[in-house]
């Protein structure tokens, strides 16, 4: 313990460095501006400014980007909760909850429990991060592709078995997110499938323009012959901002389960936020005596999925660094600003450049702390954004739309799959099918497919691997037990309605 406190002592010495404070600050303030802007996420951001990297030293250049993906994760969950369009993936499940919440005129008590969810989480990562990060590294060797499939496995159940609405309509959504995912070149054999002809879709679909398409234009196109202004319920007044008491205590425990479950999967290599917030959602969904309020502006809803996915974006560092294995695509852009500098990611990284992950830690405190101070003002400026009459928001939130997915590959043809994914949205809202398990479904379905296929080849085709590795079976049998709680409150449902008949 000592010895940690003096290593974060030194990091912050390194971090409050002119030069390094300067780039870190810049970074969280382009993140939370990106992270607001519909269309506008850390990939976008940090692919753009990725080049810059050249110029920097390898301290400077890792605390912008750091900067940038957790700043942008606070401005992401504004225009979630506000505007129902999330410009990062993981905060399609904050869409669920937070933009209902909006249309009851609470869209600033839910950012304000953002905020606070957000930072608790990220300080209990950071505290993690200082005194375990042997623990977590040890740990991360024991996952092999056998426990990666399982524990992915596990969250594509849970999120298709406990979204919004039917199950079974949770499980068909997953599997057109599954479907969707096969689209591009197999990791195999270097077959492009389902392409139908289309080059631009050998790289796979546009995760952005999945989600802005599904979330953001779909909801455009079923209000756009409404003249009323967005979110008018909404209230304006600062103290109105502030969570009560009572909602302070009522998401108390969901923060702190979803900080928790952070951990646990920012421990795990190769899993992305974005089944973090999928799991911690289910659970508090789970958990809770009324599970009927969630989808209508829960409190818990909102709590739960952010810390998770703050929690689960400080500790992802330990794995990328310290193993080379990113959690999501962000992580990965990390990784190759890293090589750039020409320092090799691995378990070495934190003895042979001690200045550049003490640095980082200390730097994610300073960071969360402006953020913390830059939002608490700022609060009243994303709730008064709801008055801009809906002719000229959502039209505004179009372009940033097309101008983000487009910076992206610098290609038309992901404008197009927004626009494609839109119509398919609008389809799936006026029918009732949730629409959050298709991102599920896509963002595991390829390493599903890759870890699955990656243990029968080392396994010889035998099965029986999965269910021998402790961790492994473990979220297997932690599947069939949700599976089976489904097919339980289902039958019970069904049998007290012919009851009550």
């Amino acid at each position: 313990m000592q010895q940690s406190l003096s290593d974060l002592w030194y990091g912050f010495t390194v971090a409050l460095q002119p030069a390094n404070l300067m780039w870190s600050l810049f970074g969280v303030l382009a993140g939370n501006l990106v992270g607001v802007l519909p269309g506008m996420g850390a990939l976008s951001a940090i692919a753009i400014l990725l080049p810059l990297t050249y110029a920097l030293g390898p301290v400077p250049a890792l605390l912008m980007l750091a900067g940038i993906f957790y700043g942008s994760q606070y401005g992401g969950a504004i225009g979630a909760i506000l505007l129902n369009m999330p410009s990062h993936p993981p905060h399609a499940v904050t869409c669920l909850d937070g933009y209902p919440m909006t249309l009851k005129g609470k869209g600033g008590t839910a950012l304000g429990l953002t905020m606070l969810a957000s930072f608790f989480a990220a300080s209990f990562g950071i505290v993690v991060m200082i005194f375990a990060s042997p623990l977590l590294v040890r740990m991360a060797f024991k996952f092999g592709p056998a426990e990666e499939f399982a524990i992915m496995f596990f969250g594509l159940v849970a999120g298709a078995t406990m979204s919004r609405g039917s199950p079974l309509k949770g499980i068909a959504m997953t599997a057109m997110g599954l479907l969707i995912g096969t689209i591009g070149t197999d990791p195999n054999s270097g077959v492009a499938r389902f392409t139908f002809g289309f080059d631009e879709l050998r790289d796979k679909v546009e995760l952005v323009a999945l989600a802005m398409g599904l979330f953001g234009v779909a909801d455009f196109f079923k209000n756009v012959n409404h003249i009323q202004h967005v979110g008018t319920q909404a209230a304006v007044r600062f103290k109105d901002m502030r969570p009560s008491l009572k909602e302070l205590k009522q998401a108390f425990f969901p923060m702190v389960r979803g900080t928790l479950i952070g951990t646990l999967f920012g421990a795990m290599p190769g899993t992305g936020p974005t089944i973090t917030t999928f799991v911690a959602y289910a659970f508090e969904r789970r958990v809770s005596r009324t599970p009927e309020r969630f989808g209508h502006g829960a409190l818990e809803g909102v709590a739960a999925p952010e810390a998770a996915a703050h929690s689960k974006t400080q500790i992802d560092f330990i794995p990328t660094l310290s193993l080379g294995i990113p959690g999501d695509v962000v992580m990965a852009l990390l990784l190759g600003a890293l090589l750039i500098q020409g320092i090799q990611p691995g378990p070495q990284l934190i003895t042979e450049h001690a200045d550049l992950f003490w640095g980082l830690v200390a730097s994610f405190w300073i960071g969360n702390v402006i953020l913390l101070i830059l939002n608490v003002p700022l609060i009243g400026i994303w709730v008064k954004l709801l008055q801009v009459p809906y002719r000229l928001m959502f039209p505004s939130a179009l372009l940033f739309i097309a101008v983000g997915v487009f910076s992206t590959n610098n290609s038309l043809f992901s404008v197009g799959e927004v626009l494609i994914f839109g119509f398919m949205g609008l389809l799936f809202m006026i029918f009732d099918f949730p629409l959050a398990p298709i991102i599920l479904g896509c963002v595991l379905g390829p390493l599903v497919e890759t870890n699955f296929r990656t243990t029968l080849l080392l396994s010889r085709g035998d099965l029986s691997v999965f269910l021998t590795r402790p961790i492994s079976a473990s979220f297997l049998a932690a599947a069939v037990v949700l599976v089976g709680l489904q097919l339980y409150f289902g039958m019970r449902t069904a049998l007290k309605r012919q009851l009550a008949n």
